[in-house]
């Protein structure tokens, strides 16, 4: 029954136009969406982390270079379902053809949920930090409303709340202003953050190179002669030696690959982009090409500035705060600080921008509230951008609560921060499916026209799907409870799929454009 009805809603769906979207986004703008959306706060932060799961400058490199590897064989991949179905919701329709609308729901349903909400309001939040940098008050115990326990969670707003969500709510209105505002402020910010990136590496490596940096002066390898040990990386660890080291290596490649995420953006707004074709594939190989290389040089211009120990335990994990600092003392640290911000704006803007046209896309499918399957007069889907706004500015109240036994003194974290650890390994199932996806539609649909086919096929493919797989299994073993809540968090798209099916049964009228 759930077949004939996917079928019925399908065809209808392939018959009708692609609604109010207009082709509007050129190559350079899709290649600013891919940009602007990666280049995040991760790159400036997550290495931190990184080097104390590894231990070592070379490990710490070769984990950017894995996620780095993984990220452009997606992108090829991805090319050959993007210019071959170039819709609104990307990823959701090539899900959606291969598997089904089931499959294609859950994706939608987590991105909606965690992914793509959890990813704005942990980067807007990154915002507030840095903009606390410059105007103090803007601080996370500052608040306007205490928090509000409630055993291990809490609710509060503070004033570094308040400003992550006035921009989250600045930025979704300017996206409801039309897709040339959008675009606008996407190219010009992802123009200034890549420069500023760039910037980075240019001073790091050619003014920061001392006898003491990472680079220098730690063994390059053997994280055991930099004081490493796999318990002091993860308390309670069990394992040792070159064991421990790989698994615990496999971890460390979370950072970076979240730095990494988000260049699938592009294909979600596939409906906008003119001459699909070309531009699409463009977009993702050279804009996931330019962010990898710049990703593995800030990485040496961090090695070749600090020492290694510099690195691991950098003030609140602003490793290229303390870069900037090293190099020219507190102005330094002020510019970057004015480069973050940068980067998060845009950055934002991009995932606004785009993770709107997924639940458009649902709602066309008639599996989610029907007012987000429109567009306003400026055409672009408002109701969905709006309907994402609110449950992002949602996400950016909750606290975690962890009291120290020892002072009995409250500490608040962000809920958002932990969905999106529990969802790692959620967001790499996802991406198998997706790249598998190309495998399976080679066969269901071999003569569907395909303006690019991925280049090497088919170890391109098998090579993503057997690094994402390896890393899905080292996070299950290391963190057991943590993926089992992610996939929980998924699976409880199926009753609401389930409901949004049978409204669908009972509907007869067909979908408004």
């Amino acid at each position: 029954m759930t077949e004939s009805i996917d079928a019925d809603v399908n065809a209808k769906i392939d018959n009708r136009p692609q609604s109010g979207l207009v082709r509007a986004l050129g190559p350079i703008d899709a290649m600013m969406i891919v940009i602007g959306s990666m280049i995040g706060s991760g790159i400036f932060i997550t290495s931190a982390e990184s080097s104390r799961l590894s231990g070592a400058p070379g490990w710490l490199l070769l984990g950017w270079a894995f996620a780095g590897l993984l990220t452009i064989t997606g992108a090829l991949c991805c090319s050959e379902l993007a210019t071959m179905m170039p819709r609104a919701g990307g990823v959701y329709i090539f899900l959606r053809e291969a598997y089904g609308s089931s499959i294609a729901f859950l994706y939608g349903w987590t991105l909606f949920l965690v992914i793509q909400t959890g990813t704005i309001a942990a980067v807007a939040i990154a915002f507030s930090k840095f903009l606390g940098v410059f105007v103090p008050r803007v601080s996370p115990d500052n608040y306007l409303v205490a928090p509000i326990s409630f055993g291990g969670y809490a609710i509060s707003l503070s004033l570094e709340q308040l400003v992550a969500i006035a921009l989250i709510i600045l930025l979704t209105w300017s996206n409801t202003r039309g897709l040339e505002v959008g675009k606008i402020i996407q190219n010009t910010f992802t123009f200034a953050k890549t420069a500023a990136l760039a910037a980075v590496v240019v001073i790091g490596l050619s003014l920061g190179w001392n006898a003491n940096s990472g680079v220098l002066r730690s063994d390059w390898w053997n994280s055991w002669s930099n004081g490493w040990s796999p318990q002091v990386a993860q308390p309670g660890f069990a394992f040792v030696g070159g064991l421990a080291l790989v698994l615990l290596f496999g971890r460390s490649m979370v950072g970076p690959l979240f730095a990494q995420t988000a260049w699938t953006n592009v294909t979600f707004v596939g409906s906008e982009v003119r001459d699909p074709g070309k531009n699409l594939v463009r977009a993702l190989v050279g804009g996931c090409g330019i962010v990898v290389v710049l990703y593995l040089l800030a990485n040496v211009a961090y090695l070749a500035v600090l020492p290694f120990p510099e690195i691991q335990h950098a003030p609140q994990n602003r490793v290229a705060v303390a870069m900037m600092k090293a190099v020219f003392g507190q102005p330094g640290a002020m510019c970057m600080a004015a480069a973050i911000m940068i980067s998060t704006f845009g950055c934002n803007n991009g995932l606004i921008l785009s993770g709107a046209r997924v639940y458009y896309a649902m709602a066309r499918d008639r599996l989610f509230f029907q007012k987000i399957a429109t567009t306003n007069r400026f055409h672009v889907p408002a109701a969905a951008l709006v309907a994402q706004a609110i449950w992002t500015a949602f996400l950016v109240l909750p606290r975690t609560v962890t009291v120290n036994a020892a002072t009995h003194e409250a500490t608040y974290g962000n809920v958002y921060n932990q969905l999106l650890e529990y969802i790692v390994s959620a967001d790499l199932l996802f991406y198998i499916l997706m790249i598998a996806a190309l495998m399976l539609l080679r066969h269901k649909k071999p003569d569907v026209e395909r303006p690019y086919r991925t280049w090497g096929y088919p170890i391109v493919p098998i090579v993503s799907i057997v690094l994402a797989a390896l890393l899905i299994i080292d996070l299950a073993f290391l963190a057991p409870a943590t993926s089992g809540i992610g996939m929980l968090i998924v699976l409880t798209g199926v009753p609401v799929y389930f409901f949004w099916r049978k409204i669908a049964v009972a509907r007869t009228n067909p979908i408004r454009n």
